[in-house]
């Protein structure tokens, strides 16, 4: 397991090329069988490898002293179909544990299916929930999804009021164990531009809800 310290470290490392992803207009969870990163990145190791996938509704995230708060109604929109919530470069979001981070930082997550998911940290798991950092106490999941749950549930199904029956490992596109964590940069692969990414004003406070449910689940 890496450490906070090794991770830092690691975002030290060579820079990995590949070619474009998807825009937010063109925000479709079927893409990620043929996504490819659009800007570069640099590999951070995996903290824990565990497929679970688990979801908490970005309504609950609800202070609007916090950085998750400002940072979903600033940039992220709902997708109308599956529920889903991604921002403008279509970064999708999650909520992930310290070791991850400020909110706004942004991660390719690589599967040992070969799918890359683009994610960005919008919301914070507590400490006391994911007391590693990294992986959930109750169920070993890193990825947790932020999404509309009522509009989740009707795409891809619900089971004692839980979309996918609480993991989204479940769904084929999201299937597959981690095996790697990518920290993503501000500079696009295919023309060197540097894109500025601004997190919100440093006074903003980071909440850590504990309403905020970790849904067991999966196979």
């Amino acid at each position: 397991m890496k450490t906070a310290k090794a991770i830092q470290a690691a975002a030290l490392a060579a820079v990995m090329l590949m070619s474009s992803g998807f825009k937010s207009d063109e925000f479709s969870l079927t893409a990620l069988k043929d996504y490819q990163r659009e800007f570069k990145s640099t590999s951070i190791g995996a903290c824990n490898t565990s497929s679970t996938k688990t979801y908490e509704d970005y309504r609950m995230i609800t202070a609007p002293d916090s950085r998750q708060y400002w940072h979903i109604r600033n940039h992220m929109t709902v997708d109308e179909e599956t529920g889903f919530l991604y921002d403008e470069d279509g970064f999708i979001g999650v909520a992930l544990g310290y070791l991850f981070g400020e909110i706004g930082t942004r991660y390719y997550i690589v599967l040992d299916t070969g799918i890359i998911i683009p994610v960005v940290k919008i919301d914070a798991k507590a400490s006391v929930d994911a007391s590693d950092g990294c992986s959930a106490n109750l169920n070993a999941s890193v990825i947790e999804f932020v999404i509309d749950s009522d509009r989740a549930a009707e795409y891809f199904g619900a089971n004692n009021g839980y979309a996918s029956y609480g993991n989204f490992n479940n769904y084929e596109y999201l299937n597959g164990n981690i095996v790697d964590f990518e920290l993503v940069l501000d500079e696009k692969i295919e023309d060197g531009i540097i894109y500025e990414h601004t997190l919100e004003d440093e006074t903003v406070t980071e909440e850590v809800s504990d309403e905020v449910r970790i849904v067991r689940g999966g196979y």
